[in-house]
């Protein structure tokens, strides 16, 4: 077992102000995680409770819901916490449309 240097307590320290408090959480891969924390570890990988994700369409947005929600933390490229402000955006589920899902055939050999 090896203790945690310098690096590791800054981390720990930081996170722990933000403990059962509602934060967007950035990734990697450019999605949105919205919830509440309620657990991280030293690597920054990341529990959240009530996790959702919000979907940005234009000037619309949707939050996808996803329960409890455990992130990597290599995949965290920013925590902050949520401040809820009047925002542009309209929550409009009914104006967001994707394209159809169509079946593809497999040959199999």
């Amino acid at each position: 077992m090896s203790w945690a240097g310098p690096d590791e307590m800054l981390l720990s320290t930081s996170l722990a102000g933000f403990l059962d408090k509602k934060l967007i959480v950035l990734l990697r891969d450019g999605r949105k995680l919205l919830g509440t924390l309620c657990s991280f570890d030293q690597f920054a990988n990341v529990v959240l409770q009530g996790a959702c994700e919000r979907v940005i369409v234009g000037e619309l947005y949707c939050d996808v819901p996803l329960g409890l929600y455990v992130i990597r933390g290599e995949n965290v490229v920013l925590i902050g916490e949520l401040v809820m402000i009047s925002v542009a955006l309209r929550n409009d589920h009914g104006q967001i449309h994707f394209p159809p899902i169509h079946a593809i055939d497999l040959v199999l050999h």
